[in-house]
């Protein structure tokens, strides 16, 4: 009984905030905050985490189209479509729980977008056209490839993601007109670079002309081990007053560098050598502009310089974290231009200062993998371990792509202890939740979600089966031999306890909100490794050789006889002269040879016409001698 309490509360949990009212008073309609949280992890690895928070507090309004710091084309969105909250994030690379612990704010590989419509008199095929017009916009906002989303990977999950928006009473009270629909895909195919981090960064008030965002250079940020942008909006509505509400975009750039990929000679590292260049001064038009740095665990092995201004001591959950603090407004209040660097430095006194600090395993974390051989079945295996000591609700999202048949009746959840190496086939678990969506071939993928509890300190390994199905030609990517992509599924569980939780509430905007934020229980979302499938390829380079050899045949045999068919022959003479002095002579000789082999059979004919009038004339003088001598007798 207790187990299925559990479980409700996860599946039923609601946004319990304050109302506006309570919160503190704006001086003006907009206001924006940059930050940025530097933490030192295991395995020489630094993590960077950047958040930008732009609130727009635009009460009555009837239309969304003057802002100052509020990007419009963000706000004519939130009006267009009837979105309340919506959720993006490219990712490249995996975040590693077992030895970073959580990250501030969850990803998967590739591209992963969800968002919330709410309106009244909204259907699900209206929900359905608004979602492909929204992907397409932010396809083009974003310069990503979001305009693939279609119904062929997008589906309505029923019970993992909950509404991070709050509801003015008119609306709560109007729940059966005010209809609210929830759309996700993936695409995990997309390849993050710097047409999208160009785009993300012309988004925030000041650009990347001056503030923390100078830091986001693309040739150091696409050469980190793991670094994910990511886009949330939401509407936040009083509970008590419908016209007071506010729009509250939030940007944010998580990053983690390898120091030995930066060529260290050591653990000690700078702002200047993770991001190339230090900070320049912050944004004029943010409200605050601040940076955290992690002092205890890994942080412990470091000495700031310069020192923070202040050091903040958080206990969230039974877990202590230390934080120090920069502020930027205060640090550049002088004048002249300067640029501010942060360098951690490795304690000199304390010979093991610079080992890692053995860690311990985060609550829950999960593994996923593909079982079988061949092209034609499988299985999709995915492991969830628990350390804590008590037992967790889970909850398990799959989006099973319409290439690949899953079958249901082959659902299996077997469980073992943390101290044992193999499940037993006979211990399985109970479902406590099941939904199942079949897919349909090139048309709705496979959507499943399973609900069960993870006993203390044990392994689950859920398991289903697969058919790999043969594609037609045409639906081949230009790599198909590089195989085809299931998304990462999507894992849900409520944690007792903050040890490695760094998540904000939902109820704040700023890091700072997650300061001695203690709670009952803690709402934590994680993903696994996306799968790559062989499936059954043609062997493409076939046609290519029949197309080769066919285009070579018909050339050789077509092309001299339609040559000599068509052509004319005709010779040319050359007439001009070559500049270069060696053709030119060259061009002489060649000349005169021509010319004397030309005219060497004229000169023979006239030798002998010659040798023919000489003899003549010989002869017609000595018939005059004759002539003479004849009259002198007489």
């Amino acid at each position: 009984m207790a187990f299925t309490l559990a479980l409700s509360f996860l599946l039923l949990l609601t946004l319990s905030s304050p109302s506006l009212s309570q919160q503190s008073q704006y001086s003006s309609d907009e206001e924006f905050h940059e930050e940025l949280v530097v933490r030192p992890l295991a395995g020489d690895h630094v993590n960077t985490y950047f958040q930008f928070t732009t609130r727009w507090h635009y009460g009555n309004r009837n239309n969304l189209y003057h802002t100052q710091l509020t990007p419009r084309v963000i706000a004519e969105i939130l009006q267009t479509y009837d979105v309340k909250e919506l959720h993006i994030s490219l990712t490249q690379g995996l975040w590693r729980y077992e030895t970073w612990g959580y990250p501030i704010v969850e990803a998967t590989g590739g591209a992963e977008l969800w968002a919330w419509f709410s309106a009244r008199n909204l259907s699900s095929d209206n929900v359905n056209k608004q979602w492909m017009q929204l992907s397409n916009v932010f396809s083009g906002v974003l310069c990503s490839s979001l305009n693939f989303v279609d119904n062929t990977n997008s589906i309505a999950p029923k019970h993992m993601f909950r509404p991070q928006f709050m509801r003015s009473q008119s609306q709560a009270g109007n729940a059966s007109s005010e209809q609210q629909y929830v759309r996700y895909a993936t695409l995990p195919r997309e390849i993050v670079c710097t047409e999208n981090l160009t785009p993300w960064k012309k988004l925030l008030p000041c650009g990347s002309a001056s503030g923390l965002a100078t830091l986001l250079n693309s040739g150091y940020v696409h050469n980190t081990k793991y670094h994910s942008l990511g886009l949330k909006v939401r509407t936040l509505c009083d509970t008590d007053d419908a016209n007071n509400c506010i729009v509250e975009l939030t940007q944010t750039a998580n990053l983690v560098y390898d120091l030995k990929l930066l060529e260290q000679s050591n653990t000690d590292f700078s702002l200047r050598r993770l991001f190339g260049m230090g900070l320049n001064g912050y944004c004029e038009l943010a409200s605050s502009s601040k940076i955290y740095v992690q002092r205890n665990e890994q942080g412990e092995r470091f000495q700031l310089v310069p020192p923070p201004q202040d050091v903040v001591t958080s206990t969230r959950g039974g877990y202590t974290v230390q934080y120090a603090v920069y502020d930027m407004q205060q640090l550049f209040a002088g004048q002249g231009a300067r640029l501010f660097n942060i360098a951690w430095v490795g304690a000199k006194d304390n010979p093991n200062g610079r080992k890692d600090r053995q860690l311990s395993l985060p609550p829950i974390y999960a593994h996923r993998y593909l079982l079988g051989n061949g092209q034609k079945r499988g299985r999709i295996a995915t492991e969830i371990s628990n350390t804590h000591y008590e037992p967790l609700p889970v909850v398990l999202l799959e989006l099973i792509p319409w290439y690949v048949h899953a079958y249901l009746h082959t659902l299996r959840i077997r469980i073992k202890a943390q101290r044992r190496h193999e499940y037993d086939q006979t211990e399985e678990l109970p479902f406590k939740l099941l939904h199942y969506a079949p897919g349909k071939q090139r048309e709705l993928p496979t959507h499943l979600e399973i609900g069960f509890m993870l006993p203390a300190q044990s392994s689950a390994l859920i398991t289903i089966e697969v058919d790999y199905l043969l594609l037609k030609w045409l639906e081949y990517p230009p790599d198909a031999n590089h195989g085809h992509y299931i998304g990462a599924a999507v894992i849900s569980t409520q944690l007792p306890m903050g040890r490695n939780y760094t998540a904000l509430p939902l109820e704040g905007h700023l890091f700072k909100d997650s300061f001695n934020a203690s709670r009952a229980s803690y709402t934590l979302t994680l993903r696994t490794e996306a799968l790559i499938v062989s499936l059954p390829t043609p062997d493409f380079s076939m046609p290519y050789n029949v197309i080769c050899l066919a285009c070579t045949v018909v050339a050789l045999a077509f092309g001299p006889i339609h040559s000599v068919a068509t052509k004319l022959m005709i010779v040319e003479r050359q007439t001009t002269i070559p500049r270069n002095l060696l053709r030119k002579l060259f061009h002489k000789l060649t000349n005169r040879k021509r010319k004397e082999a030309a005219t060497a059979p004229e000169t023979v004919d006239q030798k002998k016409e010659q040798e023919n009038q000489q003899e003549k004339e010989q002869e017609q003088l000595l018939d005059k001698q004759q002539a003479c001598d004849k009259q002198a007798h007489m």
